[in-house]
């Protein structure tokens, strides 16, 4: 347990009898979260961590071929539930971890009560039978600026992921963010990210799922979501006021709200 908790840097907030589990996505942390689980922390046991490679956790545990595929994620994800013995949680996930989440609940749905997907996708590349994503060509000139110069590619992307540009002080903060993470294993987590299909995941899930979506969300616009609704059992679809990848940080009154209509 220990390890478990030290590896992902497991925080523990609140004491209600019901457990929600906030997953940060790409580039981010659990401090992603922090405008969002105050409306929380009375009401519910809140569990925040970092995935491997973010924030806190311990480097010394990333692990290549564990992590190169969202279901080395989503086992960490089911080795905080057992280590904490959480059943019938409330699990959130904020992008990528939309999808690490569908698939912990997959494995162990009797861990899982709901869970809720903002700004999620289940496949970030188009095919001639998919078209919620960016062209394979387009991807590919993406990754390879992100692999010659990371810290270049993070001034450039954060705008534009983040959106709000009334607001510049939140792209600053997620480029922040992004240089913060380690780059060797932000290239590698990207890749595993823009890269993975969980499309077959979505019939499977057991779980009653909401999905968040927002105007001119660059990495997962409304097709994404759409696409999530009519293929996955017992997901609900709310178009939330506001616009970008990030509404937690932009719009968490508008998260805060859409989570507890849901959830009441």
């Amino acid at each position: 347990m220990k390890n478990v908790l030290q590896r992902n840097n497991v925080k523990i907030i609140g004491e209600g009898a019901e457990t929600i589990i906030f997953a940060h996505g790409f580039g981010c942390d659990q401090n992603a979260w922090r405008s969002v689980i105050t409306a929380f922390k009375s009401d519910y046991r809140i569990i925040l961590f970092d995935l491997v490679g973010a924030g806190k956790s311990d480097l010394k545990a990333y692990d290549p071929n564990k992590y190169n595929s969202l279901d080395g994620y989503a086992s960490d994800v089911l080795d905080i539930c057992e280590a904490l013995k959480i059943e019938n949680s409330i699990f959130v996930g904020h992008s990528v971890s939309s999808m690490i989440g569908l698939l912990a609940a997959n494995r162990k749905p009797s861990y899982f009560k709901k869970l809720i997907f903002i700004g999620p996708s289940a496949r970030y590349i188009n095919d001639s039978d998919y078209t919620a994503g960016m062209e394979k060509e387009d991807l590919e000139s993406l990754l390879d600026v992100m692999d010659s110069n990371y810290l270049g590619w993070s001034q450039l992307m954060a705008p534009k992921i983040m959106g709000n540009e009334d607001n510049p002080i939140l792209a600053e903060e997620l480029s922040n963010s992004f240089c913060a993470t380690d780059p060797d294993i932000a290239k590698k987590f990207a890749r595993t990210t823009f890269l993975s299909d969980n499309r077959k995941d979505l019939p499977l899930l057991q779980v009653e799922s909401l999905s968040l979506q927002t105007f001119d969300d660059l990495l997962a616009p409304e097709a994404a979501s759409q696409y999530i609704f009519e293929n996955t059992p017992g997901n609900t679809r709310v178009i939330i006021n506001a616009t970008g990848h990030c509404p937690h940080l932009s719009a968490p009154f508008e998260v805060i709200n859409a989570i507890k209509s849901y959830l009441n």
